[in-house]
């Protein structure tokens, strides 16, 4: 069974949006939550529908939510690398892909 599966820094990145949410509007860290689900299953479903990004990833966004998931697609399914918001500096977790 194919899965997702977050390097540590992105699933870092995921939990403090996660929190973030929360306390900004309780319960919207749950639909955040939902929403990076949801992308991740769409790419899990169709690895390649994500548009190529730097270091050989690709990138899907999140539906509802300023943020971009950056992965990579491999036999048991994808490697997520970050929870990028859109007003990040671009490539900032270039390097995490480096240690894959």
């Amino acid at each position: 069974m194919k899965r997702a599966r977050f390097v540590a820094a992105a699933r870092q990145e995921f939990l403090s949006e996660v929190i973030f949410y929360n306390e900004t509007q309780p319960g919207m860290g749950s639909h955040f939550a939902a929403a990076v689900e949801q992308a991740a299953a769409r790419v899990l479903a169709f690895p390649l529908s994500g548009s190529p990004s730097a270091a050989i990833t690709r990138r899907v966004i999140v539906k509802g939510f300023p943020f971009s998931l950056f992965y990579r697609s491999e036999a048991e399914g994808i490697v997520i690398f970050a929870v990028a918001h859109h007003s990040r500096q671009p490539g900032y977790w270039v390097g995490r892909t480096r240690s894959r």
